[in-house]
């Protein structure tokens, strides 16, 4: 997912898998392997010993345990060292994966590994619970999720964070969704933004690395539309732009306005397949109507390609209350 969304925007991607399996988990199980953190560091040494280790952007994703997150880590950090006396050479988009509606779904380990690892990221992408595991503040409001920002701007000095998906008691009756992401200031003040977009009533797979792919991305051509700021630490931008005015909020408009149009359409494709078993009693047969559901709503991403490229910006940054 990941990979095809960057390229077909232009990216050059040496894409490191650190899984290998038969289909997403989605479906309910998988064959395969996950690659340990040996396999990774490997990797990494034979695109060194080939002259091929210059990256301007790194993009991390899942992690199938603390010592692949460890391993992952070291290449960020050796990415950055590199780009030490070049400010904005190099940037991390770091997308903690580790669980999603109040449970973990990686080793217990990995959110420790997690918290010593964010404070060399440069962006950080994750959803309302990793943003509780990793600031220690349980979000049920608007005060608590400025407090769990505020907390991993001040405490881990992370420049850039957008948490991927906020579902609040006061939103809880609205058919709508809220991401909510903030720029640091010089003093390491939030500059916080919320964006709005209507729920699609359906479940996807793959949504997470899409977003991240997107991301990365519409975060480096927006900087790139403001002169010297692809030449500053981290790309953040001076004490005077207004929230809703950063490049991280104009890239997450674009990066929404793409995924609600792939989705949308993906949402059609998907009702017209499971038109076809209209009627099917599935009683006794739970795990071929998950594998039913599941492919009718794989991302439709190929065949979309103009709204990955093209898309039609709609939702737009609002200050954050």
């Amino acid at each position: 997912m990941a990979t095809y969304v960057m390229q077909s925007l232009g990216c050059e991607v040496a894409a490191l898998n650190t899984v290998q399996f038969s289909n997403h988990l989605g479906y309910g199980q998988a064959k395969g392997t996950r690659a340990t953190a040996q396999e990774i560091t490997d990797l990494y040494a034979g695109l060194q010993d080939s002259n091929l280790s210059s990256f301007q952007m790194m993009l991390s994703g899942y992690l199938p345990g603390a010592a692949s997150v460890e391993a992952v880590g070291a290449i960020a950090r050796d990415l950055k060292y590199k780009a030490t006396m070049e400010p904005g050479e190099f940037f991390w988009v770091l997308d903690p994966v580790m669980g999603d509606n109040g449970k973990l779904y990686v080793a217990e380990d990995v959110p420790l590994a997690y918290k010593s690892l964010i404070i060399d990221a440069d962006l950080i992408l994750p959803n309302q619970f990793e943003a509780e595991t990793l600031s220690g503040v349980k979000i049920v409001g608007m005060e608590t999720l400025k407090e769990a920002i505020v907390t991993l701007h001040e405490k881990y000095r992370i420049p850039h964070i957008v948490v991927t998906s906020i579902t609040l008691p006061a939103l809880g009756a609205l058919p709508s969704l809220s991401v909510v992401g903030s720029t640091f200031t010089s003093t390491a003040e939030p500059r916080i933004f919320e964006i709005k977009i209507p729920a699609i009533d359906c479940f996807f797979s793959g949504t997470g690395d899409m977003f991240a792919a997107l991301m990365l991305v519409r975060l480096r051509e927006a900087v790139h539309t403001i002169e010297g700021l692809v030449k500053t630490k981290s790309w953040v931008s001076g004490d005077e732009v207004e929230a809703t005015e950063l490049p991280l909020a104009k890239a997450c408009e674009k990066v929404l306005a793409s995924m609600h149009e792939v989705l949308t359409r993906t949402k059609v494709s998907r009702d017209a397949e499971l038109e076809k078993y209209k009627g099917v009693d599935w009683e006794g047969d739970e795990k071929k109507k998950r594998v039913v559901e599941s492919k009718a709503a794989e991302v439709r991403l190929i065949r979309n390609l103009d709204c990955l490229r093209h898309p039609d910006v709609k939702f737009r940054a609002e200050r954050f209350p």
